[in-house]
């Protein structure tokens, strides 16, 4: 999935990129204006509009549903699967109430280093005696947050623009906006994360720092960018007002909204493409250095030996976080970067939710980590499964992206790819063509691969043992969201298809698991 998938204000539905990613909002066109500029659609030949949202079943982007549709007329006036809800109470009062759940996501961390881990015992203890006090416990005010939290955010940060700006990588190009605009990033992901890790292990190796230091100062770290964060989004905000990168931009007019959802599609600064830096570059990076200061942390409270769950954990998941990287410029065709606007829901998410969220298992197996001390053959088991479904869910979307390369014309397990033709209009009114993939991964159900990506988090979480609900925290936030997304997936393209939809549900009949659901 993507880098950070976790805001919604109408329903979660995480997109499938690979990676991890924010959930997002189904935009329709609507008739009305919208503030601000207002470019016309620029026409694009069909070749070029074959590009897929990296999570359903369509080739080709349908412009009644994308963010970024023509005109950006009334694009930010959301819908659920096509249940309408006042703009009032969406756009504002919803919007308001998701940006505090954000907020609130804080308290894990507290939870997990000072509640032992225990949301019950978090209850218990001080919800139930101080409701307000207890949910306070994950914020610090500004002028508690250290030195050292500080400095470690600001080095992070510059380190990993420079590495994103001056590694050598070939030019790649993502897909054509409404406007006409092409987007063009430097493909280095892989030699800049490598980079980046090295010289964090080597800076702790060589005693700059303690290797433990993202644990140690984690509610520093965590507080620290959240105010960073806002800050960053009320920038983005008074930016897309003034001095827009492009004519991908606009904005509603309600400045709730307009703050959560972004006013610009591929904002830059000072040349710097500002979702590539905070969802790939920071968010994805913070995930794999977090990781692997919990691994020091635990080995600091272990005779300075790595214990076998947090190495079992960990390498899981920079092997998870490498494919990510590996996989970077399939990314720059996901929904996050062709729809998603940057503001609160997308930038915010990806420095503060992911860093929060994404390594809770990681820090929780800190003092957690016994399970697998006598169980070598486990660890390996766990480790060589996890693999497998690393691999199986990056197959799947590589065997999709060869095919659809292909145009269907290729071999998928040894036998001609097995597809459907499924013919849609969009808001064009010329008919198209998709071509809907039976075979393969794809042919056991219409999401297999959300199977190998929720099982990959759970082998990761496993080894700090099933005492406790919190390592298992985004492995069920997980499942829950991509269970949700399959039903939208689904209402989706039999809304797009039609009867074509209808014949391909009877070749490939389960959503995601077969013969279950």
């Amino acid at each position: 999935m993507c880098p950070c998938r976790c805001l919604s204000s109408t329903s979660a539905s995480p997109s499938r990129d690979g990676n991890h990613r924010l959930v997002h909002y189904n935009m329709v066109t609507t008739r009305g204006s919208i503030k601000g500029r207002t470019p016309t659609r620029a026409a694009r030949p069909p070749s070029e509009q074959e590009e897929s949202d990296q999570e359903d079943h369509e080739t080709t982007i349908d412009e009644t549903k994308l963010g970024a549709a023509a005109n950006w007329t009334d694009q930010n006036e959301a819908i659920a699967d096509g249940a309408f809800v006042s703009g009032f109470l969406r756009r504002t009062v919803m919007t308001a109430a998701t940006m505090i759940y954000g907020q609130l996501i804080l308290v894990l961390w507290y939870i997990i280093k000072h509640r032992n881990g225990s949301f019950t015992e978090f209850w218990e203890d001080e919800v139930s005696v101080d409701p307000w006090k207890a949910l306070m416990q994950g914020f610090l005010a500004p002028g508690d947050i250290s030195m050292l939290g500080w400095k470690f955010i600001g080095v992070f940060l510059a380190v990993s623009i420079v590495l994103m700006k001056l590694v050598p990588g070939h030019v790649v190009t993502g897909p054509v906006t409404p406007t006409g605009h092409v987007p063009e990033y430097i493909a280095n992901g892989v030699p800049a994360f490598i980079i980046h890790v090295a010289l964090f292990v080597t800076g702790g190796v060589a005693n700059f720092y303690n290797l433990s230091i993202v644990y140690d100062e984690l509610e520093s770290i965590l507080n620290g960018l959240n105010y960073l964060a806002l800050g960053f989004v009320v920038l983005l905000y008074i930016k897309g007002n003034v001095a827009p990168t492009g004519k991908d931009s606009g904005v509603s007019g309600n400045i709730v909204f307009d703050l959560f959802w972004g006013t610009e599609l591929y904002p830059q600064i000072f040349g710097i493409d500002v979702k590539q830096l905070t969802n790939c570059r920071f968010g994805m990076v913070y995930w794999a250095i977090a990781t692997i200061s919990c691994a020091a942390a635990a080995a600091d409270r272990n005779n300075g030996v790595v214990p076998l769950t947090n190495m079992t954990s960990a390498t899981l998941q920079l092997i998870y976080i490498f494919k990510f990287f590996w996989w970077e410029t399939g990314y720059f065709n996901s929904i996050d970067i062709m729809q998603d606007r940057a503001g609160y829901y997308i930038c915010w998410g990806c420095l503060v939710y992911l860093p929060t969220v994404y390594p809770s298992m990681s820090v929780y197996m800190v003092t957690h980590h016994g399970y697998l001390d006598d169980c070598p053959v486990t660890a390996q088991l766990i480790i060589l499964l996890g693999m497998f479904c690393i691999w199986a869910n990056y197959d799947a979307d590589r065997m999709r992206v060869d095919f659809r390369k292909a145009k269907g014309k290729c071999e998928i397990w040894g036998a001609p790819a097995e597809y459907i033709t499924a013919t849609y209009t969009p808001a064009d009114g010329m008919t198209r063509k998709s071509i809907l993939l039976c075979s393969g991964w794809w042919g056991l159900s219409r999401h297999f691969h959300y199977i190998p990506e929720i099982l990959s988090s759970f082998f990761w979480s496993c080894g700090a043992g099933f005492s406790s609900f919190m390592p298992f925290f985004y492995t069920v936030y997980l499942t829950i969201l991509l269970i949700d997304r399959s039903v939208r997936d689904d209402s989706r393209c039999r809304s797009k298809y039609g009867s074509d939809w209808d014949k391909y549900t009877e070749r490939v009949p389960y959503k995601i698991l077969p013969y279950v659901f």
